[in-house]
């Protein structure tokens, strides 16, 4: 084995190591996921250099240039300031936005709408880039292939998903197969795989080199409304209206688990970072965490008065959010499922949460009509992002933390810097 080259990983912090084996080009990661600007560099350095054999001598000086520019970014990203308004996409569309995603570096926003088209504007002038047309209904669900952020996915219930060029906003692929509208997609994280959900009960899962349909999984008895993959891509998980998720093969298409115990409708779902924990938000008020290999129910949270509309792992998978519709969130360690904070502040429904980059920070979204954010440790609100005259659906922080985005009813999307 001969190494290559070493990679930064800065959320959640780690280092990539190239090397090649047999002529074969390979790649493991070390995490580091208790690495702050406190850390003492030396002693992680010794550690990693004892268990890993590809780290000669040699090769020391370079890893531990690597790992203080990694933790001077850490440094960089931990020194908060408020967020101010900086560019509003006003009237985006004709007709009301249906949902919005960034690329991983936060330089492009994609919005979707009922006036079935999809919108890439640059998110620092607020320009709009082009205009992606050709879909006969409204577009309900966009995505970047992020990290990659070269292509871009849109899904509308005329029931096809369409596969944009996003540097030119060309359409170079048109999936066909779903019977009815398509209400959510995903790229897997490693640019191979595209997922689909329909309210046709089904999934379908397709190559992303030559767009064709690798399967069409069927199993679900309800409308899909929510995928996501693990992180390493064997996995795809798909919630219902029927009340259950379903763990799959995203190679084979097989069906592994169904995640029954849910009393009502899922609303939302969750991977954390490893791939071994499942949570899913239902409207009977309660998250399930679920093992991810075998498709058992770990625990049961039952801290909500009212139906559970999203969920979010942090980057670590240490913390878990649970927004409800009764206007408060609540933070959890999934080590011991103990509540570590509850969140209170927004006057209605809670629809959209995320947590910064480092994790110690919490992003909401609200329908009354305001975002805001925490601090993680303290449950304190550290700024109420306001300006939107309707009810927000959606927001989320870029890759680094020091941009969020807000989208809202009133056809507006905000950027704050």
């Amino acid at each position: 084995m001969r190494l290559r080259r070493f990679l930064l990983r800065y959320h959640p912090p780690g280092v990539i190591l190239e090397y090649t084996k047999g002529g074969e080009q390979r790649s493991k990661c070390i995490d580091l996921l208790d690495l702050d600007e406190t850390t003492n560099l030396d002693e992680v350095l010794d550690e990693i250099t004892q268990r890993e054999a590809l780290i000669t001598e040699r090769r020391k000086p370079q890893l531990k240039q690597l790992l203080t520019r990694l933790q001077q970014q850490l440094g960089a990203l931990a020194s908060h300031k408020q967020l101010a308004l900086s560019k509003v996409v006003i009237k985006a569309h004709v007709l009301p936005l249906t949902n919005i995603a960034l690329n991983k570096s936060g330089t492009r926003l994609i919005t979707g709408s009922y006036d079935r088209t999809c919108k890439v504007w640059n998110t620092s002038t607020g320009e709009e880039l082009f205009s992606l047309e050709g879909h006969k209904n409204v577009v309900y669900a966009v995505a970047f292939n992020n990290p990659f952020g070269d292509r871009i996915a849109t899904g509308s219930f005329d029931k096809t998903c369409r596969v944009w060029d996003a540097e030119t906003g060309k359409c170079v692929a048109t999936l066909r197969g779903h019977k009815t509208e398509i209400v959510c997609l995903r790229f897997d994280y490693h640019n191979t795989l595209l997922a689909t959900g329909s309210m046709d009960r089904t999934a379908r899962i397709w190559d992303t080199a030559s767009y064709t349909e690798l399967a069409t999984l069927q199993g679900h008895t309800a409308e899909i409304i929510c995928m996501r993959f693990t992180q390493d891509s064997s996995i795809l998980v798909t919630g219902s209206f029927d009340h259950t998720a379903i763990l799959w093969d995203a190679r084979r298409g097989e069906r592994l688990h169904t995640l029954i115990g849910h009393q009502r409708e899922l609303s939302s779902l969750g991977v954390n970072f490893e791939g071994t924990v499942v949570a899913t938000g239902g409207m009977d008020n309660t998250c399930r965490l679920w093992d991810a290999h075998s498709g058992a129910c770990i625990t049961t949270i039952t801290a909500h008065s009212d139906g559970v509309l999203d969920v979010a792992f942090d980057c670590t998978g240490r913390l878990l959010a649970t927004a409800c519709a009764d206007g408060t969130i609540k933070v959890f360690a999934t080590d011991t499922f103990d509540m570590l904070v509850s969140l209170h502040g927004h006057e209605a429904d809670i629809v959209k949460i995320a947590f910064s980059p480092l994790g110690d920070r919490l992003l909401s979204s609200s329908s009354d009509r305001t975002a805001r954010i925490w601090d993680v440790a303290t449950g304190r609100c550290i700024q109420v992002l306001d300006g939107h005259t309707e009810e927000l659906i959606s927001c989320s922080f870029n890759y680094h933390g020091n941009m969020v985005i807000t989208a809202s009813k009133d056809n507006t999307v905000r950027i704050w810097r």
